[in-house]
């Protein structure tokens, strides 16, 4: 168990025992004599990169919800509106947003008369890779590579995980969807190539396991499960050892970080335990893990994430939070509609009213996570200064499964990448892919003429004067 060598601890540092192998966060004895090595400098100064998906558009992308301003903001520039939007519950986070409106995304529209009605199992696929998926039910799908995996096959390489995928809803669905398309365009929105389309998680258990090795066979496990301990009570004796070897900033840091891999784990065996009392659930057949409340199994994937930043496990994450035909019900959005009738709004204001209420509600998940972000230093700078995320949906209005002027939005400052509290609105007629360019440029791509339909880049560079949105 020696931990220090040369007079400093390596970056890339684990704590092992009975199977479980926990990273260490960012520690200041990882600076030897006040300098990073250089593959620790790499590792504090690499920019984390998440995409998180909103399924089949917004309601203030339908014609009268633009009028009524219920994604947009009227304003460009810094001195932006956000009182009618969906966006609202980001307002006090403005500092870290970034707004780029009227951006198309055609490559999930029908090309050919038989593709027409295929937007719900097509659409998915476009969002990351901006291509236009190929119409099969078999085994030969194509679309394209995903913007997450273009980045973390560049720079996520030298972290254990490359890239991590998850998921909200169900996508263990199988064959053919309709309207000729295999269910995995819907079941994923990360891409490796454009034949090779990466599964997604939905239980935090999973995800956990993966993050920490929580048990090296399934027996372990399971025996850990029985018993309600805990994968530090597997390694109490290293990390006492290495306690004796930091000072005091680090060892309280380090037992708040140990503190926070303790709260995640007992909130997931309290998932799994009030799952297994054989009471009926509102996700019949949903895994163990997986919360029945929207909310609390967001904030656990929110949790994971931030937590694998922390550690530098990984560096980069895609996250789909539904699908596009799901019913499921938001009670606590303050509508009891089913999400996708409420997406078929029929063009009746109280209707789309009904839907805005479900976006917001939606965005309104985004503050926990981007507080977890805040919290998290690293050499002296909080990991929100370094992640870039994207958010955003390929659909447009999605009564009319329309993909002109999509929802897209960017959160985070990338590492000087995004400056923040900025709206900008693009020409008509830009794709989003444009954007999607420009910030694979700025993550480090500099060698990439294009990206899926790009035209060419997205300047996102202060506009020159405050105005209207129009």
């Amino acid at each position: 168990m020696n931990f220090i060598t040369g007079n400093h601890i390596e970056r890339r540092t684990f704590l092992r025992g009975m199977g479980a192998t926990v990273a260490l966060p960012f520690l200041d004895a990882m600076v030897p004599a006040g300098r990073l090595t250089a593959s620790g400098r790499a590792a504090a100064d690499a920019t984390r990169f998440v995409a998180i998906e909103l399924v089949h558009g917004a309601a203030g992308c339908n014609e009268w919800g633009a009028t009524q301003h219920l994604w947009n903001p009227p304003q460009v520039g810094r001195d932006f509106d956000l009182t009618t939007s969906a966006l609202s519950p980001l307002d006090p986070w403005r500092d870290y947003l970034t707004i780029v409106s009227n951006t198309d995304v055609r490559m999930a529209e029908a090309f050919e008369a038989h593709e027409i009605g295929g937007d719900h199992f097509r659409s998915s696929a476009v969002f990351l890779t901006q291509s236009h998926p190929k119409q099969t039910r078999g085994s030969d799908v194509f679309a394209g590579t995903s913007m997450d995996q273009v980045y973390a096959g560049r720079f996520g390489q030298d972290t254990p995980i490359p890239s991590m995928q998850l998921c909200i809803e169900p996508v263990d669905q199988s064959g053919g969807c309709a309207y000729g398309y295999s269910c995995v365009y819907t079941d994923t929105i990360s891409w490796a190539s454009p034949s090779e389309p990466l599964p997604m998680i939905r239980d935090p258990r999973v995800v956990f396991n993966m993050l920490f090795g929580a048990g090296g066979t399934v027996e372990d496990r399971a025996m850990r499960r029985r018993t309600n301990s805990s994968i530090l009570d597997w390694i109490t004796g290293e990390v006492a050892y290495l306690k004796r070897e930091l000072g005091a900033n680090d060892a309280q840091r380090l037992e708040r970080y140990l503190d926070t891999v303790r709260e995640i784990e007992r909130r997931i065996q309290g998932v799994e335990a009030r799952n297994a009392t054989g009471e009926e659930r509102e996700l019949p057949g949903a895994p163990a893990g997986v919360p029945d409340s929207f909310e609390e199994h967001m904030r656990l994937m929110f949790d994971l994430q931030a937590l694998a930043f922390a550690s530098d496990m990984t560096r980069v994450f895609s996250f789909k939070t539904g699908r596009d035909a799901s019913g499921r019900v938001y009670p606590e959005s303050g509508t009891d509609r089913p999400f996708h009738p409420a997406s078929h709004h029929g063009g009746r204001e109280e209707a789309i009213l009904d839907f805005h209420k479900i976006n917001q509600y939606h965005v309104g998940m985004l503050p926990y996570f981007l507080e977890r972000l805040k919290a998290l230093d690293e050499g002296g700078t909080d990991l929100l200064e370094k992640t870039m995320i994207v958010f955003g949906s390929p659909m447009a209005d999605g009564n009319l499964h329309n993909h002109r002027r999509c929802p897209f939005v960017l959160l985070g400052k990338g590492n000087g990448a995004l400056d923040g509290n900025l709206h900008f609105k693009a020409p008509d007629g830009t794709p989003m892919a444009n954007v999607m360019l420009t910030l694979l440029h700025e993550l480090g791509l500099d060698d990439l003429d294009s990206f899926g339909d790009s035209t060419g880049e997205f300047s996102l560079g202060m506009p020159l004067s405050t105005t209207s949105a129009g």
